[in-house]
């Protein structure tokens, strides 16, 4: 394949897009995994904010490195802003349906990703969807439908947080792609972290303010002591995250959202790996073949 074929006249660089979502979805799939096991130990608001005032100092030291001192704002402030509230938004979803699924149901669920990607992009900036697009999308919900099975008795209601999550994403990456693409990814990163700090601190002042008996739970509880092991933890976490937040916005704006929103299915393969190593899931056999599905989708509609 050519360079010029590589790079097409939008400045797309597809190598630099797909080599970053691959490395993104290891590094959150991983840090999603240790969210599972340590959810029992932290509040959600606990992690959005310790993580993320972690995080700050790094992504200053690298903007204050590239700028020579020159700090300068994003240009569409409004955008940024709004991508970074729909991120939450997202990983509060997302975070919220880990403790009761299983890690390989919660990652399949959210990577109706793609599919959403390519009906928002068709949407909202004019990408044209083939019938094997259609199919493509047919098919990654049908891959859905046989991992969640909504009309079996023992359908876990927190399985619709994840599509919650993928809506969420897939419209970020669009903003990210056409609202927000000559914007610094690390002036992304940082308005994202800054955007955990500050919910995660007002719902952590609400939840102060709730009766005993409401402060409870992965969502309510008050937060946790912090001993050498929970730090451990969390610079973990921030490290995933610096990679995700940073990866995701290189990828994104580098790539065509439904070509880059495809390799993000990666995520799937590596949540069953995790799964299996770390909380010994093996997924049954309907379950395998729902994700065959989706993985199928994915790669339809990278041909489409």
């Amino acid at each position: 394949m050519s360079q010029t074929s590589l790079q097409d006249q939008r400045g797309d660089n597809i190598p630099l897009a797909v080599g970053t979502i691959i490395l993104t979805v290891l590094a959150l799939s991983l840090g999603d995994a240790l969210i599972k096991m340590t959810s029992g130990s932290f509040v959600i608001w606990q992690i959005f904010v310790i993580r993320s005032l972690i995080v700050i100092p790094v992504l200053l030291g690298v903007l204050a490195s590239k700028a020579q001192g020159k700090f300068r704002l994003p240009d569409a402030i409004p955008w940024v802003a709004l991508r970074s509230l729909m991120l939450v938004g997202m990983w509060v979803c997302y975070y919220l349906s880990l403790p009761e699924l299983t890690l390989s149901a919660a990652a399949a669920a959210y990577y109706t990703l793609p599919i959403f990607i390519s009906l928002f992009s068709a949407l909202f900036i004019g990408d044209r969807i083939s019938r094997a697009g259609w199919a493509a999308v047919f098919i990654g919900f049908s891959g859905v439908l046989l991992i969640l099975r909504p009309e079996a008795g023992d359908f876990n209601a927190y399985a619709i947080l994840p599509l919650i999550s993928a809506m969420l994403y897939a419209g970020a990456m669009i903003l990210t792609r056409t609202r927000c693409r000559q914007q610094d990814p690390i002036m992304l990163s940082l308005a994202l972290n800054i955007s955990f700090v500050i919910v995660g601190a007002l719902a952590a002042a609400v939840i102060a303010l709730l009766p005993e008996t409401m402060r409870q739970g992965f969502l309510l509880a008050p937060w946790s002591d912090m001993g050498p092991s929970e730090w451990i933890s969390m610079t973990l976490l921030a490290t995933a995250i610096l990679i995700g937040s940073i990866g995701a916005a290189i990828a994104y704006q580098n790539g065509p959202p439904a070509m880059v929103g495809t390799f993000d299915f990666a995520y799937v393969g590596f949540a069953v790996i995790w799964g299996l190593v770390f909380f010994a899931e093996v997924p049954d056999a309907i379950s395998s073949l729902g994700m065959l599905l989706i993985v199928g989708a994915g790669i339809l509609s990278l041909r489409r």
